[in-house]
């Protein structure tokens, strides 16, 4: 039954048109797929890894045209460790050669770069190119791109939970005003609103230890297409499939 949510890539390139006024605040996607799209060329996975690193780009600016507040990218999470260590070396070569490749260009775009996720265990020179990142655009006032990288949804409500704990025993915070708004400011996304739309290419259908909190209320958009082959048409797809659900956060 859950094949109903499947959106398989439009052969048909009609001009998408959306409502402006109706432009989700916060995009998250989870980057799948590009182990399978190397494997369908008979590449090595990191040449998919680089394929998806490419898409990135015209991910960002295709959601600063639109109006976009931010955009949260599923990059590395807390389980991805246990690939081979070529694999997660790739991976993380891959954050560094990003940042200096692209920095520029997206700081001249006003975009503020963020991480979510625990950077501090990143090697020495991927933690290095983020922090040093995200100090330059600190001030940027347009896109916020948050890249999680080594994020898992378990681990950030653990987190956030042991500060809370620890406010509570030092006498900072009364158990009795525990609620969703002191959960939620203990997160990596305090001060962000929870994403509204949730996108997964390549075929699976599971959030992967992704946003789990913020996710509450945020709708999914599956698709069969693979993370490099995601074009802006398949972005604005999934906005004009969201811009149609009726969304009532448990209401009438």
């Amino acid at each position: 039954m859950l094949d109903i949510f499947k959106f398989k890539k439009d052969t048909i390139k009609e001009k998408i048109q959306l409502d402006m006024e109706r432009i989700p605040a916060h995009i998250a996607i989870i980057m799948d797929g590009n182990g399978r799209w190397a494997k369908q060329r008979k590449l090595p996975r990191t040449m998919g890894h680089r394929a998806g690193m490419k898409n990135i780009k015209m991910m960002v600016e295709e959601s600063s045209n639109l109006g976009v507040k931010y955009l949260t990218l599923y990059a590395f999470s807390t389980e991805n460790w246990k690939r081979t260590k070529e694999e997660v070396g790739a991976l993380m070569d891959l954050v560094v050669e990003f940042i200096n490749k692209e920095f520029e260009e997206l700081h001249r775009n006003n975009v503020k770069l963020n991480s979510i996720g625990d950077i501090s265990k990143l090697p020495e020179k991927s933690k290095a190119a983020v922090e040093d990142a995200m100090y330059k655009t600190r001030n940027n006032t347009g896109l916020t791109l948050n890249i999680a990288l080594n994020y898992g949804g378990r681990d950030e409500i653990v987190k956030g939970v042991k500060e809370i704990a620890k406010e509570v025993l030092e006498g900072k915070l009364q158990i009795d005003n525990i609620d969703d708004k002191i959960i939620s400011d203990h997160l990596y996304t305090s001060g962000m609103p929870d994403p509204d739309i949730i996108i997964r290419p390549s075929g699976e259908l599971r959030l992967s230890n992704y946003l789990l909190w913020q996710s509450a209320y945020s709708e999914f958009w599956f698709s069969n297409i693979n993370w490099p082959d995601f074009t802006k048409e398949d972005l604005r797809r999934a906005i004009s499939d969201f811009q149609k659900r009726d969304r009532r956060f448990g209401g009438v």
